[in-house]
């Protein structure tokens, strides 16, 4: 088992969500966060400089089966990509274990619903 997680612009994320769906995956969580990039820029507006230098992203965290890594990592890059410095990045660790509180299961049978998914 693998977790996934993708920072990615918060215009994308609609767009990424939609992909993720397609390639199968149903369920992820996900946070808005400000970071801080490679670019430096003060704006001023009406007189007053503000500090634009943070960003706003999304970060998604999912954990998949070993199988689905790759669909999972190809939805998500190519959904969104704009190819333009800021797009964001992926991110992929392992999983030692994992439990369905519900029914008890446990490894990656608790990742997926029988008779859903092969």
């Amino acid at each position: 088992m693998k977790k996934i997680e993708a920072i990615i612009r918060k215009t994308k994320f609609e767009e990424v969500t939609e992909a993720l769906h397609e390639a199968g995956i149903e369920f992820f969580s996900f946070w808005d966060v400000r970071g801080v990039g490679q670019t430096r820029q003060e704006r001023a507006y009406r007189g007053v400089v503000y500090d634009t230098s943070t960003i706003e992203r999304t970060i998604l965290s999912i954990i998949v089966r070993d199988k689905n890594v790759e669909k999972t990592v190809l939805a998500i890059m190519k959904a969104g990509r704009t190819g333009e410095i800021g797009d964001g990045k992926v991110f992929i660790s392992n999983i030692e274990e994992s439990y369905r509180i519900r029914t008890g299961e446990y490894g990656d049978e608790s990742l997926f619903i029988k008779g859903k998914e092969d």
